[in-house]
């Protein structure tokens, strides 16, 4: 015969995760791809935003990620950062949103597929500029 299960047996396996087991927490940000490769960083909508804000395009997958971490760690010191719909509120997230974006990048400059710093970084010889004058 058979032996049946018990209801706390049946609700142990329920959807929720055991003791012990950590809860995977999901971000509120995500990417896209871009134009030329670039990354878009997105914030998912929230307080009485509709659609998703953008908080900047990078280079990379790398330099979005790098984004991503700077953000989350400026809305834990700043709870309501997205959540402000006044002037101030919104001038202040344009702000650090950008503070953010320009910290990645000097932080992680861009490389090129030759390993220069930049593309337009590497200085220019002597032949490159009397063929360009002449």
């Amino acid at each position: 015969m058979a032996r049946q299960r018990t209801n706390t047996a049946k609700k142990q396996q329920g959807g929720r995760p055991r003791r012990g087991q950590p809860r995977t927490s999901t971000s509120d940000y995500f990417m896209q791809p871009g134009r030329r490769g670039a990354v878009i960083v997105l914030r998912k909508p929230c307080g009485n935003r509709v659609t998703a804000k953008e908080c900047g395009t990078m280079p990379t997958r790398a330099h979005a990620k790098a984004l991503v971490d700077y953000l989350e760690r400026a809305e834990s010191a700043v709870n309501d950062l997205f959540y402000e719909a006044t002037d101030d509120g919104i001038e202040a997230l344009e702000a650090i949103l950008l503070a953010c974006c320009e910290a990645v990048m000097k932080k992680m400059p861009v490389r090129d597929h030759r390993g220069s710093a930049a593309p337009g970084a590497a200085p220019s010889s002597a032949s490159d500029d009397s063929a360009a004058t002449g």
